[in-house]
């Protein structure tokens, strides 16, 4: 009895079918398979089409085509204003050129001063944080222009003040150009008046009615008002425009608009008729 239920149970596990396990080699072929599908797939995805930035110049409605890529969108608007929108001169204060108007920037000092400070913060804010494309030519561009602010600011504020107080100009540092208006400001009249012609002898020969530049001077020098009228010149003609010339900011010129155009694959203009 015993050796016939042995042979049954014998018989019944040989009965059973096992499962086949995969090979290697075909798990090897199932991988190669995935991986040239991913392949075939990436090959499929198509180049990007180049963005487009729209941007005006003084006569033209321009669009450029630009890669993504590259640069950003913001890095171009930051770029442009370096290139169009922030010029040589970027701050203002009242202009004097007559009696009038030397007394208004007295009388109003303060509140120029004020709308002087907040419009330098702004500005100074603005080129700090600007974004622009990472190339080392309009990095530069953009440490110029900073540098330049702070020296028109520093230009603007001292020649609003020196119209009520000159002696401010002696505590400033200036090229020894401007030494000679400096130590005129603050003489004795005499000294004032002679410098003062002079000044008004150059200006009178780069002129072109130097006649009429001599006979305002002769006017204002035989008026009540003369040394209003010698500090008017001797500040504006003499110290600001030498100061002025000490600010050197970047040179808006034919380099500058290549290295612009060059941010761009091409660029379609439309422009009006000079």
């Amino acid at each position: 009895m015993r050796i016939l239920i042995f042979s049954l149970v014998f018989l019944s596990l040989l009965s059973c079918k096992k499962e086949t396990p995969f090979s290697k080699k075909s798990l090897q072929n199932d991988s190669v398979a995935v991986v040239e599908n991913v392949s075939k797939d990436t090959l499929k995805v198509e180049k990007s089409e180049p963005e487009i930035f729209n941007f005006q110049t003084e006569l033209c409605e321009n669009k450029g085509y630009f890669d993504g890529s590259k640069y950003t969108r913001e890095e171009l608007e930051g770029t442009y204003k370096l290139y169009f929108q922030l010029g040589s001169v970027m701050l203002s204060t009242p202009q004097v050129f007559r009696l009038e108007a030397l007394q208004q920037v007295r009388n109003n000092k303060t509140q120029i001063l004020e709308k002087l400070d907040k419009d330098f913060a702004e500005k100074k804010n603005l080129i700090e944080n600007l974004k622009i494309v990472n190339i080392p030519y309009w990095q530069n561009i953009k440490k110029q222009t900073y540098e330049s602010l702070l020296k028109e600011y520093e230009m603007r504020k001292t020649e609003v003040i020196a119209f009520s107080d000159p002696s401010i100009l002696l505590n400033k540092k200036h090229s020894k150009n401007c030494d000679r208006f400096v130590k005129a400001l603050n003489s004795n009249e005499t000294e004032m008046v002679e410098e003062w012609r002079k000044l008004r002898e150059e200006m009178s020969k780069r002129n072109s009615d130097p006649q009429r530049i001599m006979n305002e001077f002769e006017s204002r020098l035989n008026s009540v008002d003369k040394k209003d009228y010698a500090v008017l010149d001797l500040v504006v003609f003499g110290w600001g425009n030498c100061a002025n010339d000490e600010i050197s900011g970047p040179f808006h010129d034919e380099k500058m608009i290549k290295e612009f155009n060059s941010l761009f694959i091409k660029i379609d203009s439309d422009c009006d008729e000079p």
